[in-house]
């Protein structure tokens, strides 16, 4: 039980990479807050871990309003009396060139993707730094924190910038004993990525099964998806981390496709 005792508050948990992360966790002896836009589907996630014996409940998160975040965040140190892992985690995809790319889709994702990694942060520090209790922030970044692919400018942008606001709370926190880590996932296999596969095919003048193979997988060592248990895995290895020796850093998560 590596997390036994711990609170952790994941935002996204509803579904797909941070739904993962909240089983993985809860089994590891956290009590978890599925934070998410529904309400009603963290909910429905919360009541699964609890009939499997874990402790969790559904909290009602907009990431991108300073309120809601703060209200939610709140609300998990109220059921369970403190907070020690913060996994960033929401988020969406827009895929369009450039010249196409609408400012307003633009900012949605800067919303979403930077300024709720930054909200909940800055939420999330009240509790931690509070005594020096400490604590670890994970944002879940991609491999495109690292490298960049054609029609994602707002997500590439949006998942570099999370590699600068880690390192800077790695160096701002390190006084309160909190942590900061970035996961980058290669592709892995979501509803988030089937939208994708249409939308790039139709785009790139390719088969949905191009898509797959040559874009989502080509950069791969072995052609296969990377999956949310190798995420969530690796997001229980660096909680449960014992000190701040890799704080700061990113993990690249992506069976290859990325190489740092």
């Amino acid at each position: 039980m590596q997390l036994n005792g711990k609170v952790a508050l994941i935002t996204g948990a509803a579904s797909g990479i941070g739904k993962e992360i909240a089983i993985v966790y809860a089994k590891a002896g956290a009590s978890v807050a599925i934070a998410d836009i529904n309400l009603d589907a963290a909910q429905k996630t919360a009541d699964e871990i609890k009939a499997a014996g874990g402790k969790a409940i559904g909290v009602a998160m907009d990431v991108t309003n300073e309120e809601a975040v703060n209200a939610g965040t709140k609300a998990v140190v109220d059921a369970f009396g403190q907070l020690d892992i913060l996994i960033s985690n929401a988020g969406i995809q827009i895929v369009n060139p450039i010249i196409n790319y609408s400012f307003a889709d633009w900012k949605k994702m800067q919303a979403i993707h930077v300024d709720g990694a930054f909200l909940t942060t800055k939420a999330a520090l009240r509790y931690m730094y509070k005594d020096k209790r400490g604590g670890t922030v994970i944002y879940m970044g991609s491999v495109h924190s690292h490298e960049a692919s054609p029609l994602k400018s707002a997500y590439v942008a949006a998942k570099h910038a999370l590699l600068g606001l880690a390192r800077v709370l790695a160096k701002e926190g390190a006084e309160y004993n909190v942590r900061s880590h970035v996961i980058c996932p290669g592709f892995v296999r979501t509803p988030l990525v089937d939208k994708q596969i249409p939308e790039q095919a139709k785009e790139l003048g390719i088969s949905e099964e191009e898509v797959v193979r040559r874009v989502m997988l080509g950069g791969t060592v072995d052609g296969v998806f990377t999956t949310v248990d190798d995420v969530a895995q690796t997001a229980l290895f660096l909680a449960a981390f014992p000190s701040a020796a890799l704080t700061g850093q990113s993990f690249i998560v992506s069976h290859g496709w990325y190489m740092q």
